[in-house]
């Protein structure tokens, strides 16, 4: 295809961007603004300029995204398969093997994974643990994404004194090997590049254009290799949006497109600003939002599909009310011929996913999680159920065997075989099932304290300690007994279910002390797992930790005694039951936020907007400015409708926590979005005025009124409630936009209510 063809496709930033020569060039690419056109339609024209495509470096961070970048350049100039289209790390691995010597590898050496470099470590530091070695191997990789040896500074990955030591021992060994690690891949290039100015020159002349994708998510070693690479005659072409800045948990550093034109002398700056992607009333909240920011370069999108549809925020009571209302909106617009796959729910971490999950189960909407195995079936859950139906069933010899040496206990395979083995013999086949099946009399876990039990004696010893474990488990469960809990045949059974059921309809909260929430939390204190998938979410940046607090939340409703885990297993196992049907092409994607990127659909829902879940506490500063890029990223998924939930409070920690709407949502105007439920009366959109007690606004924007339901509990007020008896109001105020009352009672006591959720137990007095 000659160049006139293609070109005339382009608007005329895109075409500016394409024909650009000579000086640096960063593109700043919005979403959605046809960043991938504009670098493929610019190799193939540079090939049709002259230029020798063997000369052409072009690097992105994905090999699907290579894989697309070649085929697309090659469908406009079929020249293009003979440049460089590579991954930064394959094109690292390349230039080692050819310069293999220099590094000090053998010519054949293998590239060490996470697992290859903690089993190293573990062999030249034996004395660390199997967390340990896996917690330094993490911070080698990272010091190795700031081109970092271990004589140098270290402290700005971590101030451990020892961790210089170990990963001089590891380095050392390493070199040993001959091999290299993903680390090496990139700082072994630029250290070779640096100290050897005629490899450099070579380099410099082998390459003449340097392009490089998705620059925003480059890191200080991935920098430096661009640095080195360019020579004074290289033409360097990097395409990015600084807005779109969120992996900074993988090492991305977002200063470097931010300073990309002070680094590369003479750098043009080109924005592509045109939006093919979402409808004008997304865009417009998008940038609302983003402008906050203070680290940005700056752009504003244009909708080239024209005006649309508000999108909607929708406040709700809680995180039930949430995934109900999702699961209803997505149902009604089935009806009217909307496919399920249209739809896309957002949520900041995949623990979020279990409650859409069971609500869709229930609903009979298809759907399909993404990035992410789904919540029942990820590692760590399983491990905890294992461990709730051992304390259930002692005589659960998968579940037995699935935990009993996790974390390692040296209970091998041999070793929980024999056991079994040594339980079915002794201990079984004196009782038969209806359906004439033998089953034991007594448990595995009392042939684990059978002093007869034939294991090794490192392994008896790994027993005992889960026995020990397991025991105190559910010695916890049965306190419940002492409570008056009674014997569990089938009836009783059957009425404590019955009885659990309506309480759980009630609504009514359990102390939390009561809840089998608190009994989960135990569980994965108790048995290891919590220390061990921690160590896992440090290394991997995974959210293991945070799945398995939220079964212990979705436990918060049941009660902690033997009848409440049965309920509890037999909820989960009816969610588990239900089949997805088999054509699941048609289906609701369940996605994090992280995992969109460069994805798009026509109907999104951005849930939990919430201050402490998107975005949590502790963020401030440049990484609260990247959870706001994270929001921006969310938003500009969205075609054609836009929602956007937050709910008054949600189940955390295993207890009821009041939630208020995220500050990102405050960046938004009010009359760019459509309001749903009832915003609470502290709660101000962008330009909105501040309300005092007693006051708040009605239907979004409207003249301050007096608010009744403040007129109703002021101070003063006479109440009665079921638990504490008679009281007076003595305080009356706003917390986050709920009216929260003070009340002294006549015992003496002194409790805050919030009115409106607890309607059933607190009532006003007449005089």
């Amino acid at each position: 295809m000659q160049s006139d063809n293609y070109l005339s496709l382009l608007n005329p930033e895109q075409c500016q961007a394409v024909m650009h020569e000579g000086s640096p060039l960063l593109i700043l690419a919005g979403a959605g603004s046809g960043k991938t056109r504009v670098i493929t339609t610019k190799i193939a024209w540079l090939i049709e300029q002259g230029t020798d495509p063997r000369t052409i470096l072009a690097v992105t961070f994905t090999k699907k995204a290579a894989n697309e970048m070649r085929e697309r350049a090659c469908r406009l100039n079929e020249n293009a398969q003979f440049a460089q289209i590579r991954t930064f790390h394959s094109f690292g691995s390349w230039f080692l093997r050819v310069y293999a010597e220099y590094a000090g590898l053998a010519p054949n050496f293998t590239i060490y994974d996470d697992t290859d470099m903690l089993t190293l470590l573990s062999k030249v530091a034996p004395e660390l643990t199997h967390n340990q070695c896996a917690h330094y191997t993490h911070l080698i990789s990272r010091a190795k994404d700031y081109c970092l040896l271990p004589d140098s500074d270290l402290t700005e990955i971590d101030e451990d004194p020892n961790f210089a030591d170990y990963y001089q021992k590891y380095q050392d060994r390493l070199h040993e090997t001959g091999n290299a690690d993903f680390g090496d891949l990139i700082a072994l290039p630029v250290r070779i590049l640096k100290e050897n100015p005629e490899i450099a020159e070579q380099m410099h002349r082998r390459f003449q254009v340097i392009m490089i994708d998705e620059y925003q998510d480059s890191n200080v070693a991935q920098f430096e290799l661009l640095k080195v690479l360019a020579g004074p005659e290289t033409y360097v072409c990097v395409v990015g949006d600084d807005d779109q800045s969120i992996y900074s948990f993988r090492g991305a550093e977002v200063q470097n497109i931010l300073t990309f034109q002070e680094n590369f002398k003479g750098a043009e700056l080109i924005k592509l600003e045109r939006n093919y992607r979402s409808v004008a009333p997304v865009l417009k909240i998008a940038d609302e939002v983003i402008s906050n920011n203070k680290g940005r370069l700056g752009k504003t999108l244009k909708a080239e599909r024209g005006e649309g549809k508000k999108p909607v925020a929708v406040f709700l009571a809680n995180q039930d009310e949430e995934t109900a209302f999702c699961a209803e909106m997505i149902k009604a617009a089935y009806r009217k011929g909307c496919p399920y796959s249209d739809w896309a729910v957002l949520y900041r971490t995949n623990a979020q996913s279990l409650g859409f999950e069971t609500e869709f189960l229930n609903r009979k909407i298809p759907y399909r999680v993404v990035g992410s195995l789904k919540f029942y079936d990820r590692e760590e859950i399983k491990d905890i159920l294992a461990y709730l139906a051992l304390v259930l069933n002692s005589r659960d010899e998968i579940s037995f065997a699935r935990v009993v040496n996790k974390p390692l206990r040296g209970v091998g395979n041999s070793s929980q075989q024999k056991i079994i083995d040594f339980a079915r013999s002794t201990y079984g086949t004196l009782e038969m099932s209806p359906e004439q099946r033998p089953v034991l009399r007594g448990s595995i876990l009392e042939a684990c304290a059978d002093e007869a039990l034939p294991i090794p004696a490192k392994a008896k010893k790994g027993v005992l300690q889960f026995l020990e474990i397991m025991q105190n488990l559910a010695a916890e469960l049965d306190k419940s007994a002492e409570n008056g809990e009674p014997a569990v045949s089938k009836e009783v059974a059957d009425m404590a279910q019955i009885a659990i059921e309506e309480q759980m309809l009630s609504n009514a909260p359990l102390e939390k002390a009561k809840t089998l929430a608190s009994f989960i939390e135990k569980v994965i204190s108790a048995s290891g797992l919590g220390e061990y998938h921690s160590a896992q979410d440090e290394i991997a940046g995974t959210q293991r930790v945070a799945n398995m607090q939220e079964l212990a939340n979705s436990a918060a409703l049941y009660p902690k005694t033997r009848a409440g885990l049965a309920l509890f297993f037999d909820h989960i196992e009816l969610d588990r039951a239900v089949t997805q049907a088999e054509d699941t092409s048609d289906a609701v994607t369940l996605i994090t936020l992280h995992n969109t990127k460069g994805l798009e659909f026509p109907r999104v829902i951005i849930t939990g907007i919430e201050k402490g879940i998107f975005p949590r506490e502790d963020k401030v500063d440049s990484e609260l400015e990247e959870e706001r890029r994270l929001f921006y990223v969310g938003i500009t998924r969205a075609r054609d409708e836009l929602y956007l939930t937050t709910t008054a409070s949600r189940r955390l920690y295993g207890r009821t926590e009041w939630m208020s709407p995220s500050p990102f949502l405050a960046e938004i105007k009010r009359e760019s979005v459509e309001v749903l439920g009832r915003k609470p009366a502290r709660f101000s959109f962008a330009g909105e005025r501040k309300l005092n007690a007693g006051q708040k606004v009605l239907n979004g924007g409207e003249t301050p009124k007096t608010d009744p339901l403040f007129e109703r509990w002021k101070p003063g007020t006479k109440v009665y409630h079921d638990d504490f008896g008679y009281g007076l109001v003595c305080k009356a105020s706003y917390i986050e936009g709920d009216l929260s009352i003070y009340v002294a009672f006549e015992s003496g006591a002194k409790k805050q209510f919030m009115p409106e959720h607890c309607a059933s137990s607190l009532m006003r007095v007449k005089d």
